[in-house]
């Protein structure tokens, strides 16, 4: 007894399962997270160090340089790229995709932590974290209120971020800019020579005055009771008249006697605007495994909550950016056009099945197949999201493909005139290998991705299970819910043409027929004599030949996967290097000012002195301005990076003596640039001239834009070169230099003033007015051990001059990296016209040219994909052999795939869609689906000769009886794909190229392959025959 003979005696046990399957799909469709894309993290791992006060050189020297010797023994290392900056270094480690990356981590922590000791003393730990999407910001907020100054800053600080931290996802919440309250101790040079004290010797006797001490406990015979020793300012009055030294007469010298005091605030190094009002920023980024949208909501119930508490201080939250509205609106729009194509796959059922009744014998497969596939993605650990969504959009059309297999040989026979049972039964078991088939070929080419590793089968696997598991179910519910609900409900219907649905119904089942007699008299010319097939093969092989020219032409570009449609883009502004944070503020003013006045712009949320490349640390010659435009379309008739570019072109003609550089992000929430080219060599005044030479190549490229490298000479710099023999004639040692030299010109912070609660910093440093000029640095004053005082210009030679603010290394190797935009045209097809350019360019001796950006990743997923395809095809023909018992009829079905690529190719070239991964997973998906036309005629082809019938008949009858099945299943799936091919909402970008590349596979492999196949098995049939093989079991 199987499946089928279960469903039509026993439903009852059919029934229960699918019930439960429903209801746990349910279940788990309730319960599943919402992502915009699946997580998936790659082998990435990034090392921030920050060393306070150290210039590019320093930082790669004494921090960048140790730990890449350090993590170089590490095992799994694909590359390792570094950058040190001024106070920081930053280095990016990429492994390999089979390394345990956590093991991979607490390694490189022990490497470190060996390490950490023989770093510079003012060095902080560094900071190891994996990359991972999951860590880009959720929301973006701007805060206002009537409170001002520091008691504004203490309110975010202290109120409102605990609370925020506390709400279930949020991982991290950090503040931008306002105004931090502060100690300052402004010592005058001028009075330290005076007493005779050095700038250390205050600083030091700051810290150890303000200390707490706990120092034991007494016993006694009421009990025991601790001791500690108050040692804390308990008032700014404390720290005035707190004694740093005595004079040359054993007077007490003050504090207050060299520096002014002051309850102050912390010098800006952030300034934060929205919508050209001040304004303190927060960005908030959620926990690894929490649901962005959910915590988004739970967020804004907090800040509302906050909103009523603090309403006299008339606190408000701006919502500038939440990325979790996007995701929902591109969720939203997938599971819209889930709606829509199951509401035209009905009306193409109801039209072809002639009856509602027929027609939701069919359908009943789409949400019991769609809905048990909820209860798969709960036990994976899947999400709802862009990928997994889609997957079962596109499946929609795939889902009737067994039922209506399976319905169309039913009714066959109950045309025969068996009853309702025995017409179920036989028509399922006649076409079962066939459906079997059909299936497997459907879904065996998901298969390579799934089990293959790296970034693109980590972004399509959701996406290939989902369709993977829904087809499964619905080759399921064809065996059985389909014939128990025939052999119940099942019923011929006979159009008379009495009423208009009657007529429409006709005047279809008429123009069907005329088209498959159309089909069968082509069909009979081609195989009318050798030179007739060999015409019909040489004309399908010249269209297959001439699609290729579409790619070769350009008509079809290439990118790794589409930006998308964020209507967003940030603009950064970089002053010249000695600029001042004020300085730059005013030009970012300029810049708001007349982005405000533009027609499109909606909001720009502004950070000067920070931008997403400084590490969280200030760089007071750098803006960023984050700029939100009207959705595509609602009266902006261009797209965001040519909106952006345009921007740029206007405002450099506006703004002058500022670098303006813009960047659209994308559906990730990326700003990354698409085009990097990177340059190796042992010099690095080599590479600089170099990147010359490579960015005048780069100009001449059409669409290359916004050239920038990351590495730059000229730059201003004060540098100190000590003589040590002097300086230790002198009494002094180089730590003492470099700890003075730092107090003095960036401050030391490390006593701590207590309020209440809270704590604010002590800074000690020179008086602003002490530290305006080269001279200051030159009578920086010291004292040795013999109490003389003794000026920097001494021992040490200040002078003025120039190097990079920034220095790279790859693979421990000097490095200069060209980043450029692309406008006009695809990613791929710009980053192709560079390499060809520069690949005929000599290089100097020693250095290498390597290409990243999209062109890697574009590399890697056709690479990935190649295998897959290759594998894919060889996975289709070993299931026919299995399962047809035959070696050479299988590849009969193969010659079908070919003709799908002509109208894929087609379809993208009229459409102006690119060649990215999700066009490049249409094409593998193409495969499977245009296989089964194949065999369909083939199958009942060898149906038909067992039973008696001519090669020659059998095949025309096939094609005849069997165009039905096709051209339903066929015009199922595009009717399907049509909703996601012209969608416009949130994420369209990457779903129209895929569906364009399977409608147009599906038509050209539909009207070809009813020609070719037939034409390619008769060519097979006569050569096995000669070569004496049998013809049994043939495909």
């Amino acid at each position: 007894m199987n499946l089928t003979s279960i469903s039509i005696r026993r439903p009852s046990l059919i029934i229960v399962v699918f019930a439960v399957l429903t209801f746990m799909g349910v279940a788990s469709y309730l319960s599943l997270p919402i992502e915009l894309v699946p997580k998936f993290s790659p082998p990435v791992v990034t090392i921030v160090t920050i060393y306070p006060g150290a210039s590019p050189s320093e930082v790669e020297n004494a921090v960048g340089k140790p730990i890449e010797n350090a993590i170089s023994s590490l095992e799994g290392i694909d590359q390792i790229q570094a950058g040190s900056q001024e106070n920081s270094s930053f280095i990016a480690v990429e492994f390999e995709q089979s390394v345990d990356l956590d093991q991979a981590v607490q390694e490189m922590q022990r490497k470190i932590n060996q390490l950490q000791a023989s770093l510079p003393k003012e060095v902080r730990p560094p900071v190891i974290n994996k990359f991972a999407l999951d860590e880009l910001p959720i929301l973006k907020l701007a805060v206002s209120s009537n409170v001002t100054g520091t008691a504004f800053y203490d309110l975010i600080k202290n109120r409102a971020l605990p609370e925020i931290a506390q709400v279930k996802g949020v991982a991290q919440v950090s503040i931008l800019g306002g105004e931090e309250r502060e100690i300052k101790i402004n010592i005058s040079s001028t009075k330290l020579e005076q007493y005779g004290l050095s700038l250390l010797q205050v600083s030091q006797a700051v810290q150890t005055a303000n200390l707490d001490f706990p120092t034991g406990k007494v016993t006694g015979a009421q009990g025991q009771m601790r001791i500690r020793l108050a040692g804390k300012f308990l008032g700014i009055g404390d720290i005035r008249n707190l004694v740093v030294g005595k004079s040359r007469f054993g007077s007490s010298i003050f504090l207050k006697d060299i520096a002014e005091i002051q309850d102050g605030v912390k010098d800006p190094d952030v300034v934060c605007r929205y919508d050209g009002s001040p304004a303190v920023g927060i960005i908030i980024r959620k926990q690894g495994d929490a649901n962005a949208v959910e915590m988004s909501k739970l967020v804004l119930e907090r800040l509302a909550m906050l909103e009523g508490v603090y309403n006299e201080q008339n606190l408000r939250f701006e919502v500038v950016a939440n990325s979790s509205t996007f995701t929902q609106r591109a969720t939203d729009a997938v599971l819209e056009d889930l709606g829509i194509a199951v509401l035209l796959v009905a009306l193409v059922m109801l039209l072809f099945l002639h009856s509602i009744r027929n027609a939701t014998i069919v359908l009943v497969s789409i949400p019991t197949s769609v809905i048990s596939t909820f209860v798969m993605m709960k036990v994976f650990g899947y999400s709802l999201n862009l990928m997994s969504l889609l997957g079962l959009s596109l499946a929609i059309g795939i889902l009737v493909d067994d039922a209506i297999v399976v319905i169309e040989n039913i009714y066959r026979h109950l045309e025969m005139g068996k009853n309702r049972v025995q017409a179920s039964y036989d028509g399922r078991m006649e076409i079962g290998y066939t459906a079997i088939s059909i299936t497997l070929v459907d879904v065996v080419v998901f298969l390579p991705i799934i089990l293959s590793a790296g970034l693109v089968p980590n972004l399509l696997r959701q996406f290939c299970m989902t369709i993977l598991t829904s087809t499964l179910m619905s080759l399921l519910v064809s065996f059985t819910l389909v014939p128990w609900l025939t052999s119940r409900f099942g019923k011929l219907h006979r159009f008379k043409g009495s009423n208009i649905g009657g007529k429409i119904v006709l005047h279809f089942e008429t123009f069907l027929d005329w088209v498959s007699d159309g089909f069968v008299r082509v069909l009979k010319l081609a195989l009318k004599n050798r030179r007739t097939k060999v015409i019909t093969l040489l004309i399908a092989g010249g269209m297959f030949a001439s699609s290729f020219l579409l790619v070769s032409s350009g008509l079809i570009g290439n990118a790794f996967m589409e930006a998308g449609e964020r209507g967003e883009f940030l603009l950064e502004i970089t002053m010249p290097q000695d600029a001042s944070l004020a300085q730059t503020d005013e030009t970012a003013k300029e810049v708001e000012t007349w982005l405000r006045s533009q027609k499109h712009v909606v909001h720009t949320f502004t950070t000067v002195g920070l931008t997403n490349k400084t590490f969280g640390l200030g760089s007071p010659n750098t803006a960023e301005i984050q700029v939100f435009l009207t959705p595509y379309g609602h009266g902006r008739s261009d797209l965001t990076p040519v909106y952006a570019r345009k921007t740029k072109v206007q405002l450099e003609e506006i703004i002058t003596g500022a670098r303006i550089k813009t960047n659209p992000i994308d559906i990730l929430g990326l700003s990354a640039l698409p085009i990097e080219i990177m340059m190796n060599g042992p010099d690095l005044d080599t590479l600089l001239s170099l990147s010359e030479k490579v960015r005048r190549e780069m100009e001449q490229v059409p669409g290359c834009v916004e050239i920038t490298a990351s590495v730059e000479g000229g730059n201003p710099e004060v540098q100190v070169d000590v003589n040590r023999q002097r300086m230790a004639d002198y009494g002094l040692a180089m730590a003492q230099v470099g700890l003075t030299l730092q107090t003095a010109f960036s401050g030391n912070t490390d006593a701590k003033y207590r309020d209440g609660d809270y704590e604010y910093p002590i800074r000690v440093a020179l008086d602003a007015f002490d530290r305006r000029s080269v001279d200051d640095i030159k009578n920086l004053s010291f004292v040795n051990p013999l109490g003389n005082t003794v000026f920097l210009k001494q021992f040490a030679e200040v002078k003025e001059g120039s190097a990079p603010s920034r220095l790279e290394r790859r693979d421990r190797i000097t490095s200069v990296m060209l980043s450029a935009q692309v406008i006009g045209r695809p990613n791929g097809s710009v980053s192709r016209d560079i390499k060809a350019r520069l690949d005929v360019m000599p290089l100097p001796a020693g250095v290498e040219i390597k290409y990243g950006g999209d062109l890697k990743r574009q590399q890697q997923g056709i690479g990935t994909l190649g295998f897959a395809l290759w594998t894919s095809l060889l996975l289709v023909y070993l299931i026919m052999v299995a399962l047809y018992d035959n070696w050479i009829y299988p590849l009969v079905v193969l010659f079908s795939i070919p003709l799908s690529i002509i109208g894929a190719f087609l379809a993208m070239a009229l459409a102006g869609e690119n060649l990215t991964v999700f066009t490049g997973m249409g094409l593998l998906m193409l495969i499977g689906l245009v296989g089964k036309n194949a065999i369909l005629v083939v199958d009942f082809a060898n149906q038909l000769q067992e039973k008696g019938h001519s090669l020659r008949d059998a095949l025309l009858e096939a094609t005849k009886l069997r165009f039905r099945p096709v051209i339903m299943t066929n015009i199922a799936m595009v009717i399907g794909l049509l909703p996601i091919a012209f969608a416009q909402g949130s994420g369209a970008d990457w779903k129209n190229g895929l569906a364009w590349a399977i409608i147009g596979g599906l038509n050209s492999s539909m009207l070809l392959s009813l020609i070719v196949v037939p034409v390619v098995y008769w060519i097979f049939d006569r050569g096995v025959a000669k070569l004496g093989f049998e013809k049994r079991d043939k495909v």
